[in-house]
């Protein structure tokens, strides 16, 4: 078997290089000079003894690999994700050190955060990581070990067990609901509904217009209103009398047990085909920390 080269710096640059068709993109991505990352592809050139790329003549300049360096790209990148799950593998052998969690901002503030002591209790030698993001995040690349999804229960390369389903209905503050008539859905059609677009790009994600039509009302606008793009400020922009908002039972739970919020029209039910799920890396499936957070998980939202 051929030997490869005392050091990994060399195939890194020349996969970046191939990936971006670009010495200078894959510099900015290996945080070194353009001239360091060529040089490192010429000494691999040099040390295996044949070219890795051709330069296109057509069109805006760019690194074209060639045949040979095209067919080995494939497994020299199976290479690089194996060699960080063994690295991944050497450092989780306990319990103990860094648990880095990946979740909404709403779900942080609503659901996890006011809990989340009940983990450090009993985990006491891990500490968590709490990554807050409204996009979903790279769990390789941001070295995510779990986390929680709002979705269909599907992302690639994730393994997914389903945490809790959710209801949605229509919330308002305690004095909006002394002041105003809201015997019926009908009386919507002249209050001021607020909107979470926090999953608007998602065609499953509930909405005033779904939840409306599944309660049999009509002729309400619902493209007026409100329009917010966090789940919790939606809540706190109800609380605070601004308008009625449709709100997320998961998220909604303790402000409608400390009397924040009040459900309206409790006897309309709405389930959401969307629910929450615990994500992770196949390969973590095992890991002790993320075994740990995962059945923690589980009983905090079977309480």
């Amino acid at each position: 078997m051929m030997k490869l080269p005392v050091h990994l710096n060399a195939l890194r640059a020349f996969e970046a290089s191939a990936r971006h068709q670009s010495f200078s993109a894959a510099a900015a991505e290996l945080h070194v000079t353009p001239a360091a990352v060529g040089q490192l592809v010429r000494g691999l050139e040099e040390w295996l003894g044949a070219p890795l790329f051709l330069r296109s003549t057509s069109g805006k300049a760019r690194l074209v690999a060639t045949e040979a360096a095209e067919r080995a790209l494939p497994e020299i990148r199976a290479g690089f994700e194996k060699l960080a799950v063994g690295l991944e593998r050497l450092q989780d052998v306990s319990t103990s050190g860094v648990l880095t969690v990946t979740v909404s901002p709403a779900f942080a503030a609503k659901w996890l955060l006011p809990r989340i002591d009940r983990f450090q209790a009993a985990w006491p030698d891990t500490d968590v990581r709490l990554d807050t993001n409204l996009k979903a995040v790279d769990f390789v690349a941001q070295r995510i070990d779990v986390g929680v999804r709002y979705g269909a229960g599907s992302w690639p390369g994730l393994s997914a067990e389903k945490l809790m389903d959710e209801e949605v209905y229509p919330v308002c503050s305690p004095t909006l609901l002394r002041e105003h008539q809201l015997a019926t859905p009908a009386a919507l059609a002249s209050e001021t509904l607020i909107h979470d677009l926090s999953m608007d790009s998602h065609a499953a994600f509930p909405s005033w217009e779904a939840w409306l039509r599944g309660a049999g009302v009509t002729g309400i606008a619902v493209e007026r209103g409100m329009k917010i793009n966090n789940s919790a400020a939606v809540l706190q922009a109800a609380a605070e009398g601004h308008g009625i908002a449709l709100a997320r039972s998961v998220m909604a739970r303790d402000e409608l047990i400390s009397g924040r919020l009040i459900r309206l029209f409790p006897e309309i039910t709405f389930r959401s085909p969307l629910a929450y799920y615990v994500v992770y890396r196949p390969e973590l499936a095992n890991n002790p920390k993320v075994v740990a957070f995962r059945d923690w998980l589980v009983n905090e939202a079977g309480a």
